[in-house]
């Protein structure tokens, strides 16, 4: 008689492959811009929303005109000193507040007293809107690049901290009985059980932390910037023009997933004890 099928198992075989995922990936971006050409290019539908059809484009914008200043950006350079600006406030924010959101998190993750005092004081620095504090951050560091680091350190760090802190806390007691039965000290439980208890963790948060550093960026550019990708969406929105604030939003989205890529590949690297989970159901 022939067992039957795990749920697991059914959902692995109703999944589809990764060639045929991927083409449905891009199929569905281009019938997105294709929906999105159709409902605002003037003459192709009739009205249904606006009483003049030309108000969508102007609302909406018109994805060709988008990519033709995408294009023009990229082909006359005028872009790249604005991206590598908001690229490297990014990437500062990321890297500073990832390091102090692991250290902190493991610190107090290993010392009960010291989480115990710090529990209300972080737990009051978190619930406040961060995005509050840019107009503080403009005043101490100015209006450089420093006020969009830390306002970008400010949005990660938690997200980084919570996780480090939920890891450490979900260790096995067996596996840590048995460490100190072999005789491993404190550094080798920190290195073999702790870090790569917390780096799972980590790397799931990374991810939200990758586009939570370019909103750090983009907004304080917002607030006060002569230079950025966000300075060029604020001054295109001070003209109305639509075409150029979704271009900038494309460029944004577009490298915000090539940093999130290189996480993914980073936890791929470093992550390899993880079985994965076609494993993990055969054992």
């Amino acid at each position: 008689m022939r067992e039957p099928a795990s749920s697991s198992g059914l959902w692995a075989r109703a999944r589809p492959q990764h060639g045929n995922l991927y083409i449905w990936q891009i199929l569905m971006l281009v019938a997105f811009f294709v929906m999105w050409h159709v409902l605002t290019v003037p003459g192709i539908l009739p009205p249904f929303y606006f009483e003049d059809a030309s108000k969508a484009a102007f609302f909406f914008g018109e994805p060709l005109k988008v990519f033709a200043r995408i294009w023009e950006w990229f082909s006359t350079g005028d872009i790249y000193p604005h991206l590598w600006v908001t690229l490297w406030e990014t990437i500062l924010a990321f890297v500073i507040g990832t390091v102090s959101g692991l250290v902190i998190g493991l610190w107090l993750a290993l010392n009960p007293i010291a989480s115990a005092l710090c529990d209300p004081y972080i737990k009051a620095l978190n619930a406040m809107p961060r995005v509050i504090l840019a107009p503080i951050f403009s005043v101490w560091f100015g209006l450089d690049i420093a006020s969009k680091v830390a306002l970008g350190v400010t949005l990660v760090f938690f997200i980084v901290f919570f996780n480090v802190y939920q890891g450490v806390r979900e260790v096995s007691p067996t596996v840590l009985a048995n460490a100190r039965i072999l005789g491993a000290s404190r550094n080798q439980l920190l290195r073999h059980v702790y870090v790569p208890s917390a780096m799972s963790w980590v790397f799931a948060s990374l991810h939200n932390s990758v586009g939570l550093a370019f909103v750090g960026a983009v907004v304080g550019e917002y607030l006060g910037s002569s230079r950025g990708v966000g300075y060029l969406i604020l001054q295109a929105e001070g003209t109305f023009d639509i075409n150029t604030v979704f271009a900038g939003i494309l460029v944004l989205t577009a490298f915000a997933l090539v940093l999130d890529f290189m996480v993914t590949l980073t936890e791929k690297r470093l992550m390899v004890w993880q079985p994965r989970q076609g494993e993990t159901e055969r054992l």
